[in-house]
């Protein structure tokens, strides 16, 4: 009896520190059963966007793009300041003086930086401007675009066959445009881009989030193709 509640014993010394080591050294740096990390993660596995007006509030406070994700990942989630309920959610995460609120909007594929200058209740998504898109989940396959015939052939006339090369240019100088964005329709909410194709030229495209996947349905072209 004595020898198994000596190992008993030992073995709950050994419980109790690598629980101190998982909640007080390792609690931001991949326990994503945590509460935290699967509120940070869920928000850094979508395209991260800073609309025009809100980074220059945020350039001007300096806080930068690299500053965001770093809170994201070395920050802590208010979930009392936080819209937790519904359909679309809205997250605090703060980090020594720096908050800031990041949207989850239903079905989407994108999450939005605002200020944690007003109470949650009054955050919603943009719905006017551009947003720049400063954080991509790392997939290399992230973005789909329908096999039609009148999307492939697009793709041909824009000179980007391959989605990869879609990606590449979104990560380069893609935007959101809100205004052409619906976050309320069913059962997907709609966001529309913009990035440049080869040449340079300006290509807007209608996409959906569709297992984890930007879905793309539709292109917008700046120039007359024989596409039908």
């Amino acid at each position: 009896m004595k020898t198994f509640l000596d190992r008993l014993k030992i073995y709950a010394i050994g419980f109790g520190i690598g629980m101190i080591f998982v909640f007080f050294f390792f609690q931001n740096r991949g326990c994503s059963w945590l509460p935290d990390n699967r509120v940070k993660n869920s928000i850094l596995d979508r395209i991260i966007v800073v609309q025009s007006d809100i980074d220059k509030e945020l350039s001007a406070k300096g806080i930068t793009h690299s500053t965001i994700i770093s809170l994201l990942n070395d920050g802590d989630v208010d979930f009392s300041k936080s819209k937790k309920d519904g359909e679309s959610k809205i997250y605090m995460v703060s980090k020594d003086n720096i908050k800031l609120f990041f949207t989850l909007p239903n079905e989407s594929f994108i999450s939005e930086v605002r200020l944690a200058n007003v109470p949650v209740k009054s955050i919603k998504n943009s719905s006017r401007g551009n947003g720049k898109l400063i954080h991509f989940p790392k997939d290399d396959e992230l973005v789909f675009a329908d096999t039609t015939k009148l999307v492939s052939c697009q793709q041909q006339a824009f000179g980007m066959i391959e989605n990869r090369k879609i990606l590449k240019s979104l990560k380069k100088n893609g935007v959101i445009d809100f205004e052409k964005s619906d976050f309320n329709v069913k059962p997907k909410a709609i966001q529309y881009l913009f990035f440049n194709d080869v040449k340079g030229r300006k290509i807007g495209a209608t996409a959906v989030w569709y297992k984890n996947k930007i879905s793309i349905d539709q292109f917008d072209l700046p120039f007359e193709t024989d596409c039908q």
